[in-house]
């Protein structure tokens, strides 16, 4: 028993020092200097287009990373093609490559001196140091996470509702719909929340193609980042203090729009 208290005693105070403190410190002095000062550095026209612009490919990078975390994960789990090892590897790739040798290898590729950069260029179409490239960047970074939730889930049902519904008459639409969909309902909100958060947070890939310009390409990480490198605390602190409210904000109404959409057993009446 007190080995057990120990242990719980040992993990908190260790999660405090890693996660708790940092934060409270970061809060703390956000408003060390009053509220005024914290309400004109997010006011100002770059602060505010950082945040518009992290939002933005938020907005982006997780709908198409949940849809396809999803189609991935049925496809490894139920269809168990050939590479399959191999398939499961190339997801988990983000994991294992650096976020700044991605951006490079997006430079290399997509760049105006890159393979594909001249004949874009010509075409009119900025990858580089303009939106298209920061989104794939996002993409790839966060790209793992609904795939590496669904996927167990997947694997603890089992098909045998599935087999049901098609010995019934289902169609597979229908069967993925009214079956297998809401028992993966929960990994699928997991994999929403941590690929929203590296969305909002990713900072080494989308600074190299993004060129990092105030008011154009910089985005809320890249923004604390300039803000401190100029010495303004209080800004940095700020924006830094907003992104933790905006990922705490995710968090919560995913999880509320979850619990909402749990389904509830009627109470047999006596």
């Amino acid at each position: 028993m007190r080995a057990r208290i120990g242990l719980r005693v040992v993990a908190l105070v260790w999660l405090g020092l890693l996660l708790v403190a940092p934060v409270v410190m970061v809060v703390v002095r956000t408003f060390s200097s009053g509220l005024e000062p914290v309400v004109a550095a997010l006011t100002a026209p770059a602060a505010v287009h950082a945040t518009q612009l992290s939002l933005l490919l938020a907005a982006i990078a997780v709908p198409v990373n949940t849809v396809f975390g999803v189609v991935c994960a049925v496809v490894l789990v139920r269809f168990r093609p050939r590479g399959r090892a191999l398939i499961a590897a190339a997801v988990d790739l983000p994991f294992a490559v650096s976020p700044v040798v991605l951006g490079l290898a997006l430079f290399t590729l997509y760049g105006r001196t890159g393979w594909l950069g001249p004949a874009l260029s010509e075409r009119g179409v900025d990858v580089i140091f303009a939106l298209p490239g920061m989104v794939l960047a996002t993409v790839f970074v966060s790209l793992p996470f609904v795939v590496n939730e669904v996927a167990p889930v997947l694997e603890e049902i089992g098909t045998d509702a599935e087999q049901a519904a098609v010995t019934l008459g289902a169609s597979g639409w229908q069967t993925f719909t009214r079956i297998t969909l809401p028992a993966i309902r929960w990994g699928i909100t997991y994999g929403v929340v941590l690929t929203t958060a590296r969305a909002l947070g990713e900072f080494g890939a989308v600074a190299i193609v993004s060129g990092n310009l105030a008011a154009r390409t910089q985005t809320l990480p890249l923004y604390v980042e300039d803000r401190f490198t100029n010495f303004d605390l209080t800004g940095a602190y700020a924006a830094g203090t907003l992104l933790a409210l905006i990922a705490v904000a995710v968090l919560v109404a995913l999880t509320r729009l979850g619990r909402a959409a749990r389904p509830r057993i009627p109470q047999e009446q006596p």
